[in-house]
C-alpha cells in the first residue's frame, strides 16, 4: 500500500514541476530568452507635429513637512528625436556616455551608454538610460531648491550655460537670477565613466534673508503593466526603488508599492516599514535611486546625516526618488548656500562601484549589485570567475576553469561521501535483518539500527554533506551569472553567442531549420539536454537506492530538470554539464579506488536479476 501511494505521490509531483513549472517561470524568472529587449526610443523618426509642452513636471518635493500634490503624468507620447530638439541643449560627451543636458528644467535627460549595446545585431544601438518626458520610458535626474516667499527655478526655467559640452575635462555652469536679487547656480562635473557632480549654490544679493532647501530627485515613468523581460523584479533579483540607509542595502520596496498595488513580497513576508505610496528614510542616507538588472540611477548626498530621502508615487505611472536637506536653511544678505549632490547613471561594473566607494567614501554602493543572502560568499566568487576571464579572454573557459577548481575543493568531501556510501551499503544486509525481525516494533528497530551505526562507525548523514555544501555554492553561482553584466553578451563558442542568455539552439524547431518559435516550456537548448543527460550517467554510476521509490525519483530527475534549466543563463548550464562530467571521472576513479563497492553493486544487480527471473517464472506458472 505505501509503494502504491509513493508511486502516485511522484506521479503527482512529476506533474506538478512539469505543469506548474511555466507559471511558476512568468512569475519568478521572466522569459529570458528576450531578456535583452529594451525599448530604444532613439531609432523613433522625428515627426512633423506641433511640439507644443512636452514637459511633464516632476512631482514636487517635500517643503515645510507638507507634500505639494504631484503633478498628473502626460499620456502624450512622441518620437524621442522629436523632444529633443524643441528645448536647447548642452551635449554630454564622454568616453562611456552621450547625451545631453535640457537647459529648459535643468535636467539630465538624454543619456546612452557608448559601451554596452541593447542586443548583439551588427546595427544595435547603444543602451539608453535616461530619456526625457514626453517619451515612452522617461528617467531624468535634476537639482533644484524650494524655498518660502522667494522664487526658484522650476521644471519651465531656462537656464543660461558657460558652454556647449560636458566633458570630462571641461564643467558646465548653468545659472539662473529672479527678480528679488537672487542668483541660482548648477555646476556640473563628469568623469570618465559615469558619475556626474552636481555643486548647487545659491546667492542672496538681496536686502532680506531667506529659507531655502535644496534638494535632488530621479523621476521615472514605469508601466507596470509592461515592464521588459530584463527589467522585471524577481524574488531573486530585485528592480526598481532601492538605497542604503543606516548602513544596510533596502531591496524591500518596488514600483507595485509605491503605486498602492502591492506590498511587495519580503515586505508583505516579513511585515517591513514599506507604506504604500511613499517611503521616508531619515537616517544616515548613503544613497537611493532606481535599478534594473544591469543599469542603476541613483543620488548621493555629500553628507549622509544631513539629508532626508523618499521614494514617492506621482499617480499613474511616474515615481520618484528623492533627498533634500532635513530642515531650510536661511540665507542672510550677501550670503550664499553650497550643496554638492552626486548622479550616479550607468552600468552596475563591480569594479567601478568599488572604485567609487573607496573614493568618495559612498558606502556600500557594490549592493546595488543585488548579491542577496551570500554575499560573502558570491564575491570571492566573482573575483575569482572575473580573474580567471581576464587571464583567458573568454567567459565560458573562465565559467569552465572555475568548475575545475570548485570540484577539486569539493573533492576530499567527495571521497567522504564515498566511503560513507560504502559503508552504508555494507551494513545493508544487517539493517534488512534487523527490519525482518522487529518489523512490528518501529521503536525497537530504530534502536536497533541507532546501535548499528554506532557499532560499525556509520554516519548515515556524512554522504549528504556535499549536497548541503552544493547548494549554496549552486545558487551562488546563478547570483554571479545572472547579476554580472561583465558576462553579457559575451560569447563561448559555435552558437553560443551570449553566455548570459539561454542556450537558443533546440531540436525542437529542428535547430531553427524550421520557420518558428517554441514556447518557453518546450525550447529546450543542446546544453539543458547534455546537462540532464551526464546527470542520468552521473546517477547510474551510484549505487542504486535500496528504497524503489527513491530509485523512480534518481531516474526521472535529469529529464525533469533539463526542462527546469532551459530558461536559464546558458553560463549556468554550461558549469552543471562540467560539473557532471568531472563527478563521472570523479566517480570512476574511486571505483577504482574501492573495488569492493563495484564487486558488491554487481553482486546486488546479479541478486536483483535472479530475483526477477524467479518472480517471472513464478508468475507464468501461476498463469499456466
Amino acid at each position: 500500500m505505501d509503494d502504491k501511494r509513493n508511486i502516485i505521490m511522484a506521479v503527482l509531483l512529476t506533474g506538478i514541476i512539469l505543469f506548474g513549472w511555466p507559471l511558476m517561470m512568468e512569475q519568478f524568472f521572466p522569459d529570458m530568452a528576450n531578456k535583452n529587449e529594451v525599448v530604444e526610443q532613439a531609432n523613433a523618426p522625428a515627426t512633423d507635429q506641433a511640439a507644443g509642452d512636452s514637459m511633464t513636471p516632476a512631482i514636487a518635493p517635500t517643503t515645510g513637512g507638507t507634500d505639494i500634490s504631484a503633478a498628473a503624468p502626460t499620456d502624450r507620447i512622441r518620437p524621442l528625436a522629436a523632444v529633443l530638439r524643441e528645448s536647447p541643449r548642452v551635449l554630454i560627451d564622454t568616453p562611456r556616455l552621450k547625451g545631453s543636458i535640457n537647459l529648459k528644467g535643468g535636467r539630465v535627460d538624454d543619456l546612452t551608454l557608448t559601451d554596452h549595446m541593447v542586443d548583439m545585431s551588427k546595427d544595435s544601438e547603444p543602451v539608453r538610460l535616461f530619456a526625457p518626458s514626453g517619451t515612452e520610458n522617461a528617467y531624468f535626474s535634476r537639482v533644484g531648491w524650494t524655498g518660502d516667499g522667494v522664487a526658484v527655478p522650476d521644471d519651465n526655467t531656462v537656464w543660461s550655460t558657460d558652454r556647449s559640452t560636458l566633458t570630462p575635462a571641461t564643467p558646465v555652469t548653468l545659472s539662473w537670477s529672479n527678480e528679488t536679487g537672487q542668483t541660482y547656480v548648477i555646476k556640473l562635473s563628469i568623469d570618465s565613466d559615469y558619475l556626474i557632480t552636481s555643486e548647487q549654490n545659491i546667492i542672496n544679493r538681496s536686502e532680506n534673508p531667506i529659507a531655502i532647501k535644496p534638494y535632488a530627485l530621479i523621476n521615472r515613468k514605469r508601466d507596470l503593466d509592461n515592464v521588459p523581460p530584463e527589467e522585471a523584479s524577481t524574488w531573486t533579483i530585485h528592480s526598481g526603488p532601492v538605497g542604503v540607509y543606516e548602513g544596510a542595502a533596502n531591496y524591500d520596496v518596488d514600483y507595485e508599492n509605491l503605486a498602492g498595488e502591492e506590498a511587495g513580497f519580503f515586505a508583505s513576508m516579513f511585515g517591513t516599514s514599506a507604506v504604500p505610496g511613499t517611503n521616508s528614510y531619515g537616517t544616515e542616507v548613503s544613497w537611493l535611486g532606481f535599478t534594473d538588472k544591469y543599469w542603476l540611477g541613483a543620488l548621493i548626498p555629500e553628507n549622509i546625516n544631513e539629508v532626508d530621502a523618499k521614494f514617492r508615487s506621482g499617480g499613474g505611472d511616474i515615481f520618484q526618488a528623492e533627498i533634500a536637506k532635513k530642515s531650510a536653511q536661511i540665507i542672510g544678505p550677501g550670503q550664499q548656500l553650497k550643496t554638492t549632490t552626486r548622479l550616479f547613471a550607468g552600468a552596475k561594473e563591480n569594479a567601478l562601484l568599488e572604485k567609487y566607494e573607496a573614493e568618495y567614501g559612498i558606502r556600500n554602493l557594490d549592493r546595488a549589485i543585488d548579491w542577496g543572502w551570500f554575499y560573502w560568499f558570491e564575491k570571492p566568487l566573482f573575483y575569482l570567475l572575473n580573474w580567471l576571464f581576464k587571464l583567458v579572454g573568454n567567459f565560458g573557459v573562465a565559467i569552465i576553469l572555475m568548475t575545475f577548481i570548485v570540484r577539486g575543493i569539493m573533492f576530499p568531501i567527495a571521497q567522504k561521501q564515498f566511503a560513507s556510501m560504502a559503508q552504508m551499503r555494507a551494513v545493508q544486509p544487517k539493517m534488512k535483518a534487523i527490519q525482518e525481525k522487529h518489523k512490528d516494533d518501529k521503536q525497537q528497530q530504530q534502536q536497533e539500527i541507532m546501535k548499528l551505526y554506532k557499532d560499525e562507525k556509520v554516519n548515515p548523514l556524512a554522504g549528504c554533506l556535499p549536497i548541503f555544501l552544493q547548494i549554496p555554492i549552486f545558487f551562488a553561482l546563478y547570483k554571479v551569472l545572472m547579476l554580472s553584466i561583465e558576462m553579457r553578451h559575451q560569447p563561448f563558442v559555435l552558437w553560443i553567442k551570449d553566455l548570459s542568455a539561454p542556450d537558443p539552439l533546440t531540436p525542437v524547431n529542428l535547430f531553427g531549420l524550421l520557420p518558428f518559435d517554441p514556447p518557453a516550456f518546450l525550447a529546450v537548448g543542446i546544453l539543458p539536454i547534455l546537462m540532464g543527460y551526464t546527470m542520468h550517467l552521473q546517477f547510474k554510476l551510484n549505487p542504486a537506492p535500496m528504497d524503489a521509490m527513491q530509485k523512480q525519483i534518481f531516474s526521472i530527475m535529469p529529464w525533469i530538470l533539463v526542462f527546469i534549466m532551459a530558461p536559464f543563463a546558458a553560463g549556468l548550464q554550461l558549469y552543471w554539464t562540467v560539473s557532471n562530467i568531472l563527478t563521472i571521472a570523479q566517480q570512476k576513479w574511486l571505483y577504482s579506488r574501492h573495488p569492493q563497492m563495484k564487486e558488491m553493486m554487481a553482486k546486488e544487480a546479479e541478486e536483483k536479476a535472479r530475483k526477477a527471473e524467479a518472480d517471472k517464472a513464478a508468475a507464468d506458472k501461476a498463469g499456466a
